[in-house]
């Protein structure tokens, strides 16, 4: 026997994994810190109206989908472990650099108070313009590192357990976040989540270097990672140079691109509200501070469900394929139409919340899980339309669509909030009066969505129809 059949393999891959994880649940802290804390801490000190805040978020979406657009290539430019490096490095500054806003603006405003708004406003803006540049090179770079630390076939598995940093860093958030704030000041509760991401580039630079470099990494497992690199791979690879990619303003004259970007941009607005404006919705409406004991549990519970609900979201589409016959695009769009009917539950968290503020906390947790079963399958669906050489370039082209449509819900409901709660009873919806109507108006919007979206997609991409690029 050879060496190689006698050494136990290491199992230094999901130490890497472990990393990644780490790094998307810091990714989304760093995120929530600003919801978390701009109604109950930040407001009072600059007197932020609805309409500030809502800016701020919007622009943020923005940011970001801007940023997904050049992510993907920079990491591939830098390399994996100076491109997450960098990306990490520039979100935690930005992280850290909003604790510096108040003091900024404090100097900066002369006494004004209309000034102190103005300019604490747009530092917050800079701020998050850093932090969406940094936080958008987080998913193509633990999809990099996947790549090159796991074979084909444990790839979607390792995916999953680093992805699921997302979820535990939308249940941390909650229960640390205002509790800092409210121990340290909001300032602090920046810096030391921003902090975290320090610590992690510390443990990156220890630990990753690429497989076949890794002292951590024996030969047996490296055996295993590179098992793919067989002459069934080899044989391949005439047909991948083979491939050309679609031009990128030909992408537009396909009914499968439009199908996908109005799918994004009708949804992740949704998404992108409840992210931001949960924490807000319950201390307005029920006066729960995002640091009380029932303003974290109901934040969390909204979450757990999500996390816990959403897993199932990807065995519906199996399920229809391999026990119903489907093609998968059709049994995709099938497990779609039934996510999309989740959302419809918002209708009722508004009335039921008259009962009891942990009906709006189910119910738009279930919302949440919806989306989040809904962006999984929608994402899977430019796989089964496009050729491999152009999902890079489609997938940026949603992230826009999605990034516009998260703007306009967070920046239009800031200002519509505003407004109903200046109105207050002249301004009535479904039995409503001033801003809770406001609230009710949005939820009807975010309830129907899904459906609209999944409709025009239906329309535009009625069957299966694959698209192939001609010589």
């Amino acid at each position: 026997m050879t060496p190689v059949q006698t050494t136990k393999m290491s199992n230094f891959r999901w130490v890497i994994c472990g990393l990644l994880f780490l790094a998307t649940t810091i990714n989304y802290m760093d995120r929530q810190v600003l919801s978390l804390t701009w109604k109950d801490f930040i407001a009072p000190d600059f007197h932020w109206t609805d309409s500030d805040y809502g800016t701020i978020t919007g622009m943020f979406s923005l940011f970001y989908a801007i940023a997904n657009l050049f992510a993907g290539k920079f990491i591939d430019w830098m390399g994996t472990k100076k491109g997450y490096l960098i990306a990490i490095f520039v979100w935690s500054i930005g992280a850290c650099l909003h604790a510096a806003c108040g003091w900024a603006a404090l100097g900066l405003a002369g006494g004004s108070i209309t000034a102190l708004t103005t300019i604490s406003v747009w530092l917050f803006l800079s701020c998050r313009l850093i932090l969406a540049v940094g936080e958008a090179g987080n998913f193509p770079a633990a999809i990099k590192a996947t790549a090159e630390y796991f074979p084909k076939k444990d790839r979607a598995f390792s995916t999953s357990i680093f992805n699921s940093g997302a979820s535990v860093g939308a249940l941390a958030a909650p229960a640390s976040i205002p509790l800092l704030a409210r121990a340290w000041g909001w300032e602090m509760a920046f810096i030391i989540i921003g902090a975290l991401g320090f610590i992690w580039m510390g443990l990156w630079m220890w630990l990753y270097e690429k497989p076949a470099q890794n002292k951590r990494v024996n030969q047996a497992e490296l055996n295993y990672i590179e098992q793919d690199n067989d002459i069934a791979e080899a044989q391949n690879r005439d047909q991948v140079k083979e491939e050309k990619t679609i031009p990128f303003f030909k992408c537009f004259t396909f009914k499968q691109t439009w199908a996908f970007l109005v799918g994004k941009f009708m949804t992740d607005g949704v998404w992108w509200f409840f992210l931001f404006w949960a924490p807000a919705y319950f201390s307005d409406q029920y006066g729960y501070t995002s640091d009380s004991t029932m303003g974290i549990l109901l934040i969390f519970t909204l979450y757990a469900i999500v996390t816990v609900v959403s897993i199932g979201g990807g065995y519906l589409p199996t399920y229809f394929v391999e026990k119903k016959g489907m093609n998968p695009y059709l049994g995709r769009m099938r497990a779609m139409l039934i996510f999309a009917c989740f959302p419809v539950l918002g209708l009722f968290a508004q009335p039921l919340g008259a009962i009891s503020p942990w009906w709006p906390a189910i119910l738009i947790g279930l919302l949440g899980a919806g989306h989040q079963a809904w962006s999984a399958n929608l994402f899977s669906t430019i796989g089964d339309m496009f050729p491999k050489s152009t999902i890079g370039t489609i997938v940026g082209l949603g992230t826009m669509a999605g990034g516009i449509g998260s703007m306009s819900i967070n920046l239009g409901s800031g200002k519509f909030f505003d407004w109903a709660a200046a109105q207050g009873g002249s301004f009535q919806f479904f039995g409503f009066e001033g801003k809770p109507a406001a609230y009710m108006v949005v939820f009807c919007i975010c309830a129907v969505a899904y459906l609209i979206g999944w409709f025009i997609m239906k329309t535009l991409v009625p069957k299966y129809k694959p698209i192939t690029v001609e010589d």
